[in-house]
């Protein structure tokens, strides 16, 4: 039987990356096999890749240099670690997927979203996630929450507060848009009531 795929999205600061961990201990718990895994990055040329990305200037790359990067880890992403995990049976929990790279690239920088789509398919084989979970937050708040860490990966936090802007009204609406695969939620709440409220969409 094949695996179950979930993406868990959202801008800086909205907290998807330890909501994507308990989910993942959660399913675990459950006695799923789970693999936990991050975009970009997730295999060792994905994760050269990532440095690449997160670190620099804001300016370092133009949007298109930034989208043709993404997609290269992503396509040796998908092919070494996700497919495998789903054919095995595996639930696949990634912190970021394809949906990043539409707000991000696309709204945040102005790429259409039909081109990333289309290369979207073209470097993955079409592979979607099952289930994306939205982390949904004001880009004044995430940028505060995001600035408090310290992790050395600060190059999109570095960007402009408008640019934070398009990318959070972009996952405000994905949700609405993309109903079937797409489920928001307020990225405002206590830690232990935000991963309850996921944990509710996501049954083995």
């Amino acid at each position: 039987m094949a695996g179950r795929f979930i993406s868990f999205e959202g801008g800086e600061g909205s907290g998807k990356s330890t909501q994507a961990r308990l989910l993942a201990d959660a399913l675990s718990d459950a006695g799923q096999a789970v693999v936990l895994t991050r975009e970009p990055g997730g295999t060792v040329g994905a994760e050269a890749l990532r440095r690449l990305l997160v670190t620099g200037a804001a300016d370092r790359w133009s949007a298109w240099a930034e989208t043709c990067l993404v997609n290269a880890a992503r396509a040796d992403h998908v092919e070494r670690v996700i497919r495998p995990a789903l054919a095995r049976g595996d639930w696949v929990i990634c912190d970021r997927y394809v949906d990043s790279t539409r707000a991000y690239q696309g709204a945040g920088k102005g790429i259409a979203d039909a081109e990333l789509c289309t290369l979207h398919r073209q470097v993955t084989g079409d592979l979607w996630p099952d289930i994306t979970i939205v982390m949904m937050i004001s880009a004044d708040l995430g940028l505060q929450r995001a600035r408090s860490r310290d992790d050395g990966e600060a190059r999109f936090e570095s960007h402009d507060v408008g640019f934070h802007g398009r990318i959070a009204r972009f996952f405000a609406r994905l949700p609405i848009n993309e109903a079937r695969r797409c489920h928001g939620f307020h990225a405002d709440q206590p830690v232990a009531t935000l991963a309850a409220q996921i944990a509710a969409h996501v049954r083995p």
